[in-house]
């Protein structure tokens, strides 16, 4: 078995997420939350998996299906069609140069006119078009550190930023600013899918992005919406999940697993495949030792790879593996994002390195959290889980 070498706080993360899962699964048989499956029946339903396609073609199918159960389960193919032209409405405030970036509050309308707030980071000079990157934060959370205030988080926007990407960073459900809906909502998967759906369309809506060059990433419950958007929306061309692929592990909060995207009438499938669905478009894979993508180099990977080989795209798909590492979106994790999100959206990674051709984050400024709202008038309602 997986042995998580989580220290306590982390722990109780986990425990909370999964404790909400299972009363949520109680209640439905389709849902396929936390640790679901033992490892073992984990690769024995990838192998059911893979012996249902051997071509492109037949993949090309599955896949069809797996997109539309997630879009089923998720209920958001009304949602998004209700609000392909609505306006944005951004309110956008507190503009901040920084050294080789700036970063600006912003908020553009949402579900029911609600919310969605963040801060964009971007480089100082634009000139003609420049990639974007939509950038979710996880679940972890201790005081006064948390969501898109975390310096770790701040330091990944900043960097990609001045390497030339215009990054959204963003508010998970009832976290920050999004003080309008309750993270434990039973929609929550529905609400932060869309939300993240809504900051790719307003990202395309920007005359400096180029929308051939988009990114995403995040970790855990960021990489999820990683993984998810990348699935459902092709308009995303290269996506880094970090430390959440994992084939027997689904999710263990209701914004990833609390609505039935894994299993339906027609589907059932798992992260794996969901993930696999991004080819053969470049993805990277961020795995470590110490949680429960332990195994991705011998089981997740190959089947990913394996979906490549049939666009003969296996070149597109990598997976950095840190064995000796822990959940996190740590230093070594950044690098090797950094890294591939330069070679495939042509950012300068040139830019944050170094006299010795090393990867330097010590020109990025911690902003406090204040500095970072856009409705500070509101700071009552900031929401701390």
């Amino acid at each position: 078995m997986i042995k998580l070498n989580l220290n306590k706080k982390h722990y109780t993360i986990v425990l909370f997420f999964l404790l909400i899962g299972f009363q949520s699964m109680a209640q439905n048989n389709d849902l396929r939350i936390g640790s679901y499956y033992t490892e073992s029946e984990a690769i024995e339903q990838l192998a059911k998996f893979k012996a249902t396609y051997s071509t492109k073609k037949e993949w090309e199918e599955r896949k069809k299906l797996i997109v539309a159960g997630i879009l089923n389960g998720a209920e958001l193919t009304d949602l998004l069609n209700a609000y392909k032209n609505k306006p944005f409405n951004a309110i956008i405030k507190g503009s901040k140069q920084m050294q080789g970036y700036t970063v600006v509050n912003i908020a553009i309308e949402g579900i029911d006119g609600k919310y969605i707030t963040g801060n964009l980071y971007k480089p100082v000079s634009i000139i003609g078009t420049v990639p974007a990157i939509l950038s979710p934060h996880g679940h972890w959370y201790e005081p006064g550190n948390y969501g898109r205030f975390r310096p770790n988080f701040q330091k990944r926007c900043a960097v990609l930023a001045k390497m030339g990407a215009i990054v959204f960073a963003y508010d998970m459900v009832g976290y920050g600013e999004s003080y309008q809906f309750n993270h434990n909502d039973k929609k929550a998967l529905q609400i932060q899918l869309f939300n993240s759906s809504r900051i790719l369309d307003y990202l395309l809506s920007l005359d400096s992005v180029d929308p051939k060059r988009i990114g995403m990433t995040g970790a855990s419950g960021g990489a999820t919406q990683t993984f998810l958007l990348t699935a459902i929306d092709q308009r995303i061309s290269v996506s880094v999940p970090v430390v959440q692929v994992s084939a027997h592990f689904l999710g263990g909060c209701v914004c990833e697993s609390g609505m039935p995207i894994h299993k339906g009438r027609e589907h059932q499938t798992n992260n794996v495949e969901i993930a696999a669905v991004a080819a053969p478009r470049p993805m990277l894979l961020i795995s470590d030792g110490g949680d429960w993508t332990s195994n991705t180099p011998e089981v997740e990977f190959p089947y990913i790879q394996n979906v490549y080989k049939l666009y003969n795209k296996e070149e597109m798909v990598e997976n950095v593996h840190l064995p000796n590492e822990v959940h996190n979106y740590g230093f070594s994790k950044r690098a090797a994002a950094y890294r591939f999100l330069a070679t495939h959206l042509g950012l300068d990674f040139s830019a944050v390195l170094n006299k010795k051709g090393v990867i330097d984050e010590s020109f990025v400024e911690i902003l406090p959290i204040f500095k970072m709202l856009v409705f500070p008038e509101r700071l009552s309602n900031l929401q701390q889980h």
